[in-house]
């Protein structure tokens, strides 16, 4: 049965060339680490979200009278149910972690530069799409915590004058968080940003495969390190073939990934569903312990610090456009950041910052 399915999809669309052309004679750098395979893993991650999600989807109502209660018996009731819920819980904060560790391993090797800068900032698209779905689906549970959380970040845009205001009511539906911004979250979290994603992933591979993996600039000089005055695909002839080599070392750490998800499981399932998790939404009474997530605590604490509201998200908001046009300011041809002392402690310094807020509006 399965030789003849075989046989007919080589007839057809001639299988076999297909397998040899874009996975065995395609070829990566013999010296590409684990870093490397974090793209991989983040798109498992993205896959793990999306099925969870869908399963999630058969029991969730949408709807503020009923949202919490739902979540509720998904918990308690549905076979596996929790299982799901966890793992989707889990997920949304373990793919940021992944996302983040490959953009600074990506700056780290100077793989943003000169041809690879679209690259560069499909990535970071790709990365404010996962944190958008993370703020629009921290609403859905309608817990306490959700509720107080997303009328903290809906806030945020009336900080600026005129347009401000307008923002914020959008997002919410209203002058303050209701059924109605539950409604918006639900259609943004499964209609709107899957496909968003999606196109930029398309993207984000596309050039990749394109232009040709970019290499270690660590060691001896190895291919597509010239001058890039015109276009060509980066080849390696003595590489490593990407199947069944990067595929299996992809693979290798997409289990590891699932390791640590089914470790925070089973014996910490509590990590990410802090108090007021389980406590219904209440808009009459305010918690004093509502935080934002944990990828959001140092532009939390950032804000903190700074007494104008206006002038504290402006900074932010240039900071995020200076790293996002990062490759177009730094255009040398040197990517080696062990070569470049400024720069290396540019980024080290920038994040130890970053590890510091974090920590620090934690447990601030």
């Amino acid at each position: 049965m399965w030789r003849r399915i075989k046989k007919g999809l080589e007839v057809r669309i001639g299988l076999e060339d297909l397998v040899n052309t874009k996975l065995k004679r395609y070829t990566v750098p013999r010296n590409t680490n684990i870093f490397y395979t974090l793209g991989g893993v983040a798109l498992a991650a993205f896959i793990i979200q999306a099925l969870t999600g869908f399963f999630l989807l058969i029991y969730y109502v949408p709807h503020s009278d009923h949202a919490f209660r739902s979540v509720q018996q998904i918990m308690t009731s549905v076979p596996f149910g929790w299982l799901f819920r966890l793992m989707h819980v889990v997920g949304a904060n373990l793919i940021v972690a992944v996302v983040f560790l490959h953009m600074l391993s990506v700056f780290f090797m100077g793989s943003y530069k000169k041809p690879r800068e679209l690259t560069w900032i499909a990535g970071w698209l790709m990365l404010l799409v996962v944190l958008t779905f993370s703020l629009s689906g921290n609403l859905l549970p309608w817990s306490q915590l959700s509720y107080w959380t997303t009328t903290v970040v809906t806030a945020m845009p009336t900080a600026f004058p005129y347009v401000g205001d307008y923002i914020a009511n959008v997002l919410r539906g209203g002058e303050f968080v209701s059924g109605v911004t539950l409604n918006r979250f639900f259609a943004l979290h499964v209609a709107l940003l899957p496909p968003v994603f999606v196109l930029f992933l398309v993207v984000h591979i596309f050039l990749i495969r394109r232009i040709g993996l970019s290499s270690p600039p660590f060691g001896e000089q190895t291919a597509g390190s010239g001058e890039w005055n015109e276009y060509r695909h980066v080849s390696y002839p003595d590489g490593y073939s990407f199947y069944p080599y990067f595929v299996l070392k992809e693979l290798y750490m997409v289990l590891a990934y699932l390791v640590v998800m089914f470790f925070v499981i089973t014996f910490v399932p509590t990590l990410f569903l802090p108090q007021g998790a389980n406590i219904p939404a209440d808009p009459l009474k305010t918690p004093a312990y509502i935080k934002p997530q944990w990828y959001f605590l140092a532009p939390y604490q950032m804000l903190k610090l700074i007494p104008n509201k206006f002038l504290g998200i402006s900074i932010q908001l240039l900071l995020l456009a200076m790293f996002i046009l990062w490759p177009f300011f730094d255009t040398g041809r040197e990517r080696n950041i062990l070569k470049r002392p400024l720069l290396l402690v540019a980024f080290l310094a920038s994040l130890l910052l970053w590890i510091v807020l974090t920590v620090w509006g934690r447990t601030s």
